[in-house]
């Protein structure tokens, strides 16, 4: 079989204003950028406000594990398959962050025969979102340093700043810096950071805001800092926002490409689930659902992060509701949570690690029916799987599921994904009563406290005297029902990323909570958690070339 790569450059691909066309959307309501990709004009929402919208499909996982689970292969399969068993289809996906395309993770864009494409410009820029929402978020931080230099008169205490810097590489040595050295001439000298662009506020701004109307008052309200009274001070304050406006106002609309197979992908906006929202913008989403009977979406890492975020923080402020969940699952990741090392878990027959290890399906599983949304168990076969693990772990999942389904899209495209969207449809025949685990108006230290025990299954939560403090500032400023976005490890359904399979009865540390006003929800920081990742001893990037011809080599 060739790479994912070959098999990318070598597909034929529809003329981006054919898949527009095919999707119901007018040529007005697109703009191309380039051959096979283009803007989608908001007015599309306009123009079908009247019709009904379709239902919409969370494709989550188990925990990942180093072998990977092939989650965003399976949503693509999966979309590929709806497709030819007759069911008109839009894909949402986040766009790729190119921090992680070089360093461990590689691309995003799927694998094999179930890919979005063009594959290279996705993973690489794309429509220049991502740049977009950098120069907003720095030019905020340099209007904070300026307006400090020029006689502060906000009255800014400098000891009190917590917006930083960001920039889309991993790069360690920028979590901690110290910037305005050189003399007066060259700024007031303070310590400050970057984090990751996936992880700004800005980004969870774009992936959360319904319109530019929504936009525009969102970035006002960010938080950077504090006047020497204890004030907060906003972007708005500093008289920035109007102009991060201008450089979002592109960024804002959803980016159009298309499945190997030609089906409408919507990609736009790339924010982390371990430590940001983990989904696709809502704009993308509401324009998906006036245009398909079915929308697949692929929220990030578990269900017990990116789902969880979906369930309270998407749904919330885009009035989207799921009507199911695709859980994706493979035979070597549970053995890996039964006890496995991988290289054992790929190589050794071990039907108990296997049953030991689907302790951790049965958690998510359970995250999936406590927001009352029936459930497909979607089990993502690799080459070389054992055929009696296989069906030990259909057996296992059908007891956990409401369909279980067997994908091979990686390999046979739309055609291998043709019984997982089958599942998936007759799931959609009988469709649950959404119910959220935190209700509006809930505090914060209660919304913390259901989601794990509940989910995570915590003991109790632990609040460091950071926190504690960031609470009751939250209190005083009238903002301890804000939503929460829960950062932390993706390794476990713990705090712990050593805590395989299904933990039980620990203590999930909250060490601090940051208000991200503007995205309008406070972080709660569980563990040792980074906010901007490092490179590896083996980076991706050091296998990517470009040949003679111009060609892109060893991208993954």
């Amino acid at each position: 079989m060739a790479t994912s790569l070959e098999i990318a450059q070598q597909a034929e691909l529809r003329p981006i204003a054919q898949v527009a066309r095919d999707a119901g959307l007018e040529g007005v309501e697109t703009e191309p950028f380039g051959r096979y990709a283009a803007k989608v004009g908001l007015s599309v929402l306009d123009r079908l406000a009247g019709r009904p919208e379709g239902k919409l499909v969370v494709v989550t996982a188990i925990t990942p594990t180093s072998a990977g689970e092939g989650k965003t292969t399976t949503a693509i399969g999966l979309t590929q398959g709806l497709a030819r068993v007759g069911t008109g289809a839009v894909l949402c996906m986040r766009e790729p962050s190119v921090g992680p395309v070089f360093g461990a993770k590689g691309g995003g864009t799927g694998g094999g025969y179930a890919q979005v494409l063009p594959m290279e410009e996705i993973n690489l820029h794309l429509t220049g979102d991502f740049h977009a929402v950098t120069a907003a978020h720095n030019l905020l931080a340099a209007a904070l340093d300026a307006s400090i230099y020029h006689d502060n008169p906000l009255d800014i205490e400098a000891r009190s700043i917590t917006w930083p810097r960001t920039l889309d590489v991993n790069d360690r040595s920028l979590r901690q810096i110290i910037i305005g050295l050189g003399g007066t001439a060259h700024g007031v000298p303070r310590e400050s950071g970057f984090v990751i662009t996936a992880a700004s506020e800005v980004m969870a701004i774009l992936a959360l805001s319904k319109d530019r109307a929504d936009l525009r008052e969102r970035l006002g309200r960010i938080v950077v800092a504090e006047t020497r009274k204890g004030r907060p001070v906003t972007a708005e304050a500093l008289r920035v926002a109007g102009a991060m406006a201008v450089l979002m106002k592109e960024a804002v609309r959803p980016n159009l490409v298309q499945t190997l197979e030609g089906q409408p992908v919507l990609i736009h906006a790339g924010p982390f689930g371990n430590i940001a929202t983990g989904n696709n913008s809502i704009l993308a989403d509401k324009v998906a659902l006036k245009l398909a009977d079915v929308v697949v979406t692929e929220a990030g890492f578990g269900a017990d992060l990116g789902f969880e975020k979906f369930c309270h923080l998407v749904r919330r402020y885009g009035e989207v509701s799921p009507s199911a969940a695709v859980v994706v699952a493979t035979v070597r990741a549970l053995k890996m949570h039964g006890g496995r090392s991988e290289r054992e878990a790929a190589a050794t027959e071990d039907l108990e690690a296997l049953r030991r290890g689907a302790a951790n399906l049965a958690a998510h599983v359970d995250v999936v029916r406590t927001f009352g949304l029936p459930c497909v168990v979607s089990i993502n076969r690799f080459e070389g799987d054992n055929e009696r693990e296989l069906r030990l772990l259909r057996d296992i999942a059908g007891d956990l599921g409401d369909e279980v389904a067997v994908n091979d899209g990686y390999s046979r495209g739309g055609e291998g994904s043709e019984e997982l969207a089958k599942a998936v449809l007759a799931v959609l025949e009988r469709p649950g009563r959404f119910r959220a685990l935190n209700d509006p108006g809930m505090h914060i230290r209660e919304q913390i406290e259901r989601i794990a025990t509940r989910l995570y299954g915590a003991r109790s939560v632990e609040f460091a005297d950071a926190a504690v403090r960031s609470m009751k500032k939250l209190e005083d400023r009238g903002l301890a029902e804000l939503l929460v976005c829960m950062a932390k490890t993706y390794m476990s359904l713990s705090h712990d990323p050593a805590q395989k399979g299904r933990p039980e009865g620990f203590v999930l540390p909250v060490r601090d909570l940051v208000p991200s006003v503007g995205a309008g929800f406070v972080v709660a920081l569980c563990g040792d958690i980074m906010l901007m990742p490092g490179l590896g001893r083996d980076p991706a990037f050091a296998r990517m070339d470009v040949d003679l011809s111009g060609t892109t080599v060893g991208l993954a």
